[in-house]
């Protein structure tokens, strides 16, 4: 295709038009519009676009080709749900051949039917890489495992955050596995039978994860989040003071193929906190209901969720029965939920052995039990996360 004709077919992209803003893509549309404006103005733009295409290392068709395949569009938000229409299925087949046409292009062939003077001008410049591809192809084997692969950011992002009721991604999540969490399997057995029936399309419980601190509540379900990113699991934070906001987040993952987990760490209310009322409602008692795709997992240090005192049994309420169920009916719309509490001593030996063999830690097991145990009294009592700590220093050799 020639340069004149490919910067047109560009600038009227409708489906993946979004391509146009990533800024490798966004500068090969800016060298191709500036053909017209003489050899210098052509290869300053044709040097920034393979400045910025180096920078990632990448072949310029497979480049392409990825953001083709990760871009949010109508089309692809709709494949699961019987398509966007026939006026927009062709126009993407039309687009996705133009950019295959692109993608398979190196400078040589884009300058071909170019000026003798625009082509002498170019010689100097490295050519990228190119090789045949089928884009079309690629695009439609996407398409049938988007429910697993997912689109826009969330094919590139497994766990996110909440910003004005936007969902924004997290470029470094907590790298945490479910094989580097020794003890405790029974418990994250049962969260992670719940997660699979999400995945599976099957009715899952929103989760609350409740007991002590440092058994490792949170980090199971980061690691859960990492074991089944390739499954289509997606996680979302959200913080206590961002309640209000689920409802529009859950409205705009309505029709998302994934399956997300609403994450609230460290969950609990004073008892005339105006987030428990929010929290209710977006567990069960809304009129919206809940999506089939999302569950809330929770994880708190009270059992209840609602800081109680004995002053709050006594006074003038004079139905105080109704007010104790109000504040115990929080917890009780999770439908799972799964009690992390404290290590016993041969639980904690355990994990500390478990621990021991991952970081590569060289000591007897008798020694390894008593010095665990000497560093727990000091921490103020067994925990996973205590003997991590413990182990953590083992291994970087301070003295403990």
């Amino acid at each position: 295709m020639k340069l004149e004709q490919l910067d047109l077919r560009l600038r009227g992209l409708v489906i993946l038009r979004g391509l146009l803003a990533d800024p490798v893509i966004g500068k090969y549309a800016a060298m191709l519009g500036a053909a017209g404006g003489g050899a210098a103005a052509f290869v300053t733009a044709a040097a920034e676009f393979e400045a910025a295409l180096f920078d990632t290392g990448r072949c310029w068709t497979d480049y392409l080709l990825d953001a083709v395949l990760e871009n949010d569009n109508i089309c692809i938000r709709r494949a699961a749900s019987g398509g966007a229409g026939q006026a927009a299925e062709q126009a993407l087949s039309a687009e996705l051949t133009v950019l295959q046409q692109a993608g398979e292009q190196g400078l040589d062939e884009l300058l071909a039917d170019a000026p003798q003077n625009l082509r002498d001008a170019c010689a100097f410049l490295p050519r990228w890489d190119t090789h045949a591809a089928g884009y079309a192809a690629a695009y439609a084997a996407r398409c049938a495992e988007v429910g697993k692969r997912g689109y826009g950011m969330f094919a590139r992002h497994h766990v996110f955050t909440v910003e004005d009721a936007r969902l924004v991604p997290v470029r470094c999540p907590d790298p945490q596995r479910l094989s580097e969490l020794p003890g405790y399997e029974a418990e994250r057995a049962r969260v992670i039978a719940n997660t699979k029936a999400l995945l599976a399309g099957l009715p899952a419980n929103n989760v609350l994860l409740y007991g002590d601190a440092g058994t490792g509540k949170s980090s199971t379900v980061k690691a859960i989040a990492n074991e089944y990113a390739a499954d289509g699991l997606r996680l979302v934070e959200v913080k206590k003071n961002q309640l209000y906001q689920i409802p529009a987040v859950m409205e705009s993952l309505a029709d998302n193929p994934l399956k997300f987990i609403l994450f609230i760490d460290d969950l609990s209310f004073s008892s005339n906190d105006d987030d428990f009322a929010a929290l209710k409602a977006i567990l069960e008692g809304s009129v919206g209901g809940r999506s089939h795709n999302t569950a809330v997992y929770a994880t708190s240090n009270r059992r209840h969720l609602v800081k109680e005192r004995m002053s709050d049994r006594e006074g003038d309420d004079l139905h105080a029965s109704d007010t104790r169920q109000e504040l115990m009916s929080l917890s009780a719309r999770f439908g799972l939920t799964v009690t992390f509490q404290r290590p016993d001593k041969a639980r904690y030996e355990a994990i500390l052995l478990e621990l021991a063999k991952q970081y590569g830690v060289q000591m007897p097991a008798d020694q390894l039990y008593i010095k665990g145990e000497a560093f727990a009294l000091r921490a103020g009592g067994r925990s996973p996360r205590v003997a991590k700590q413990f182990i953590e220093l083992c291994k970087s050799g301070v003295q403990v």
